[in-house]
């Protein structure tokens, strides 16, 4: 009996890479553009699984559509997926950890280096006609500074390899993860507060949800220093952006570089400032990364097919299950 895998969004070209995993499995591949719950209910009757990179999955989906035995996320984060709401129903939930450990840490990178060169101002001024070296004074050195590390992850981890040779002294406030394995990667356990205070550079990784929602308000960012520069490369919702905007343009933080929004693309164009470097939530992204996101969680999902235990499972339907 043919089984049918919908994908209920994507923005790559083509779905090529899936159909290629799917080849010489007795599966149907069919591709949708919802992101509501409502589409997904439309589109996906009679789905047994779903690949989802932007839609929203809640209790309702799973309610309507009770074929489903597998849910595949295109990533890493798992916040736009009801993964309790998927256990309760038996189904596995599954996602990418591993696709982009060099593409983000390296991303970040290029975030905070182009706000502390200010390489976009100086970009915009030669383009516009004027070749002037002071237009983005102050610049200080960055050498020698303090990074502060927002969660403790894998990606973190990797920058710290990459910003080795800065000779940073590195700070780290995650509280799922004890001082002894933070101590080991050459960093210091902290508290919020003391991070936010101490540090020149700020690097946002944790993941999105309810407790960390807005975890950078406007209090976090008036502990920080007047030189400070926030990095987030993880998930918008984690920084009040109206806060951060205030503080920017009042000279309370000297910039942030931004790789996610609240709102993905943005219904009004973000506050254009100098001292903000924004890209399109691309951090994930090289070609070898893509494809590896999107072979790796296909074959997961094929494997559930199968009657095959999940690779990179996020909840326990056995547990969480009737």
């Amino acid at each position: 009996m043919t089984e049918t895998i919908v994908v209920t969004d994507y923005d790559f070209p083509d779905l090529s890479i899936e159909s290629s995993v799917l080849e010489d499995a007795d599966v149907e591949l069919r591709g949708e553009y919802a992101r509501t719950p409502e589409e997904v209910i439309d589109t996906a009757r009679g789905a047994d699984a779903l690949l989802v990179q932007y839609a929203e999955i809640t209790e309702a989906v799973f309610e309507a559509l009770p074929d489903v035995r597998a849910v595949g996320r295109y990533g890493i984060g798992v916040d736009s997926i009801d993964v309790d709401a998927a256990a309760a129903h038996g189904v596995p939930v599954v996602n990418v950890p591993d696709y982009c450990i060099e593409e983000v840490p390296t991303h970040t990178l290029g975030l905070l280096l182009a706000c502390v060169r200010k390489i976009p101002k100086y970009d915009r001024a030669i383009k516009g006609g004027e070749w002037d070296w002071t237009a983005g004074k102050p610049i200080h050195r960055v050498t020698g500074a303090t990074l502060g590390l927002v969660g403790f992850g894998k990606l973190p981890r990797r920058l710290i390899d990459l910003v080795e040779g800065f000779d940073l002294d590195v700070l780290v406030y995650d509280p799922y993860v004890d001082a002894e394995k933070i101590e080991a990667a050459g960093a210091e356990k902290v508290g919020l507060d003391d991070l936010l205070g101490r540090s020149r550079y700020v690097s946002i990784h944790a993941p999105l949800t309810d407790e960390t929602r807005h975890l950078i308000d406007a209090d976090a960012l008036d502990r920080m220093r007047e030189d400070a520069i926030l990095v987030n490369t993880a998930r918008g919702p984690l920084v009040d952006a109206e806060a951060l905007f205030e503080a920017v343009e009042a000279g309370d933080i000297a910039g942030a570089g931004l790789d996610v929004l609240p709102e993905e693309p943005p219904s009004d164009p973000p506050l254009d400032h100098d001292a903000i470097v924004y890209t399109p939530h691309v951090a994930f992204y090289s070609e070898a990364s893509e494809e590896t996101m999107r072979r790796t969680v296909t074959e997961d999902v094929l494997g559930i097919l199968r009657g095959e235990p999940p690779r990179n499972p996020v909840n326990d339907p056995v547990d969480g299950g009737d």
